[in-house]
């Protein structure tokens, strides 16, 4: 059940599924008993509700002949589906590797690189590796999508902060 009901302090309208305890106006805030709201019109299509709502406001600004004119708002819908772009163009002409993106999204599925952060990524690697050197644990990371200069300062941090060592190229934590 939807309504289009009004606001007595702004004359704003709005439609509202249902029928709620109270309701706020969006305009200006005022909350009211939902009964003692106008209703404007009551409807089982959202759409019907919609284009009541709109035919008032277009009405308000003497603006309803215009609005006779447009299609309804189911017709506009679907002309939303074919307007436009898709997805995949839109992110290759904003200069995104789409490639990537799909395999970020499939790593996200499978679990890997979504549940561990960055760092956890890189102290993996050096626990996983049998001989953890720079390249290896940089290789490791890379197919978690961690980045190579990322891992390589992390490694170095890691260092610093005493919970790794570095011996002749080898890694170890501590």
């Amino acid at each position: 059940m939807y309504a289009v009901v009004g606001c007595g302090e702004c004359s704003a309208l709005w439609i509202v599924e249902g029928r709620p305890e109270t309701s706020q106006c969006p305009r200006c805030g005022t909350t009211r008993k939902y009964k003692k709201r106008r209703e404007f019109v009551t409807t089982d299509d959202e759409n019907h509700a919609r284009e009541v709502r709109s035919s008032m406001l277009a009405t308000r600004q003497d603006m309803g002949d215009a609005f006779a004119g447009l299609d309804s708002f189911a017709e506009m819908d679907s002309y939303v589906d074919d307007s436009g772009i898709d997805d995949e163009t839109y992110l290759q002409e904003s200069g995104i590797d789409t490639d990537e993106v799909a395999a970020a999204a499939e790593r996200k599925e499978r679990g890997a690189g979504g549940t561990q952060s960055r760092k956890e990524t890189v102290i993996q690697a050096l626990r996983a590796l049998e001989s953890p050197d720079e390249e290896a644990v940089v290789a490791y990371a890379s197919e978690q999508g961690v980045p190579a200069e990322y891992t390589r300062k992390t490694l170095q941090k890691l260092v610093r902060a005493g919970e790794a060592t570095e011996n002749g190229g080898q890694y170890r934590l501590l």
